[in-house]
């Protein structure tokens, strides 16, 4: 229990004291406000558990409508993917799959060692000054529009930086490596924020101990900090590779629309997303094979 008051004046909102019945209503008031909140609370997460069952409700009764007219281990195994009109064609679904995993790779290698430097440098060496400006800057990048970088991808990084340096016979007009370099600049604010976040949390006491022992600020920061903070890192580039795996337009207009099963980072491919929009957004019929195939590829 707590001390009695010197003064013997209650706090303010407290009930001791007060008649008994002061007392009972208070405590009811608060077991209704209590119990609002639960529901709130239970609704919202009802909410969430709704929409993802709807989602993949509708995904998986047109899907089913797809794998009646098309062989599911041809749609699994198949490694040639040629829609042709509304029914026709081949739908093997590994180019696509192949496509995305690879703006997923490329985007990470460029994206992971970039972010997690800039990570480092505003947690441990950038001043406070110069922090208060980077990190706002760096968080804009995340607002710029994905098809600018899809676009500056196509019109800079692939005639200006990959054709003179592969050359132009090898690289595509429309390839892989400059749409993971535009994903990789699209995830590098998530990476930078969520490891300089989590660099930031780990206790003062495991630098203070570093430092005491010897250990400079780069030996610190990559075996003491770093581990330390693993966790946070990886939840940054499972957000980054989410971010990847859904990006389209950037995709779309940087690696193109063709589904290449290769490994070629040099050639046009397409991903998942991309045969999505491209599909949606043409004249397909509703119900038919090439329609019901958009919600197998989602």
């Amino acid at each position: 229990a707590p001390p009695p008051d010197p003064t013997g004046q209650s706090a303010p909102g407290s009930t001791r004291g007060a008649p008994a019945w002061i007392a009972q209503s208070t405590a009811r008031r608060r077991r209704r406000t209590e119990l609002v909140a639960v529901i709130a609370l239970r609704i919202c997460a009802g909410v969430s558990i709704a929409v993802t069952v709807a989602i993949i409700a509708s995904l998986a009764k047109e899907s089913w409508g797809f794998l009646k007219e098309y062989s599911p281990v041809d749609f699994l195994t198949g490694t040639t993917w040629n829609p042709v009109g509304d029914g026709g064609g081949e739908y093997g679904v590994w180019p696509l799959i192949s496509g995305s995993a690879m703006i997923a790779f490329g985007s990470i290698v460029v994206g992971l060692p970039l972010g997690l430097g800039a990570a480092v440098y505003l947690s441990e060496y950038a001043p406070a000054r110069v922090r208060s400006v980077l990190k706002p800057v760096m968080e804009l990048l995340a607002g710029i529009p994905t098809v600018v970088v899809g676009f500056f991808a196509l019109q800079v990084i692939t005639p200006s930086i990959l054709r003179p340096l592969f050359g132009e016979d090898r690289v595509f007009v429309f390839n892989a490596a400059a749409g993971a370099l535009a994903v990789g600049v699209i995830v590098l604010p998530i990476i930078a924020t969520v490891c300089e976040d989590s660099l930031r949390a780990v206790p003062r006491s495991l630098r203070e101990a570093s430092y005491a022992l010897g250990g400079s600020k780069r030996v610190t920061s990559l075996r003491v900090l770093i581990p330390a903070a693993a966790s946070g890192i990886s939840a940054a580039t499972i957000l980054a590779v989410s971010r990847a795996l859904g990006e389209t337009m950037a995709v779309n207009i940087a690696a193109g629309n063709t589904p290449n099963l290769t490994a070629d980072f040099f050639k046009s491919i397409q991903t998942l997303t991309a045969y999505i929009a491209q599909t949606v957004g043409g004249a397909t019929a509703a119900g038919s094979v090439r329609n019901q195939s958009l919600y197998a590829v989602g």
